[in-house]
């Protein structure tokens, strides 16, 4: 079972990489990079703190603010006051940038037609389901040995902290 493991494990990586690949593709044909794609799908549903967009992304606040910052620069977002936080402002999409994220979007949902073709789509639903326990207990497992102390990082995104928009405009 390790050594089947082990091979998910690589296919699940090589696949992810595929999937980056024809984000960047996709985000590019409008002018756009997936950064700026996965932080402005986050913010569509609802206006967040960029360290709140971080934590749903998984990655670091910094680079998140830095991507913020250039979509606003580019009229793509704006910062928002924020009632519950004076000094955390909100980062929103504006009309330009929701115009934005809906070509990309259509770009995705077409593409994602042409990668699905072949597969039923009940075997779609078993891979997410076992790929979404898979992740779970990897988490459980980090968490355990981080708790332990023999030094594995539980670090990364926790399952459930993307949004379900998020999730489904992006081809990975």
């Amino acid at each position: 079972m390790a050594e089947e493991l082990a091979l998910l494990v690589a296919d699940v990586f090589e696949a992810a990489g595929a999937l980056r690949r024809a984000g960047e593709a996709l985000a590019g044909a409008e002018g756009q990079t997936q950064a700026r794609w996965q932080l402005m799908s986050v913010v569509s549903e609802e206006s967040l703190p960029v360290a709140r967009a971080a934590r749903r992304l998984g990655v670091a606040r910094q680079g998140v603010q830095r991507i913020a910052n250039e979509l606003v620069r580019d009229g793509l977002a704006e910062f928002r006051d924020n009632p519950d936080h004076r000094t955390s402002s909100l980062l929103a999409l504006t009309p330009s940038g929701r115009r934005a994220l809906e070509a990309i979007t259509a770009r995705a949902e077409a593409a994602h037609r042409v990668m699905g073709e072949g597969i039923a789509q009940a075997d779609l639903a078993t891979l997410r389901a076992l790929l979404r326990r898979l992740t779970e207990q990897t988490d459980q497992w980090a968490e355990a040995e981080a708790d332990a102390g023999t030094g594995a990082e539980a670090g990364g995104a926790k399952r459930g902290t993307r949004s379900r928009a998020a999730a489904d405009r992006q081809p990975e």
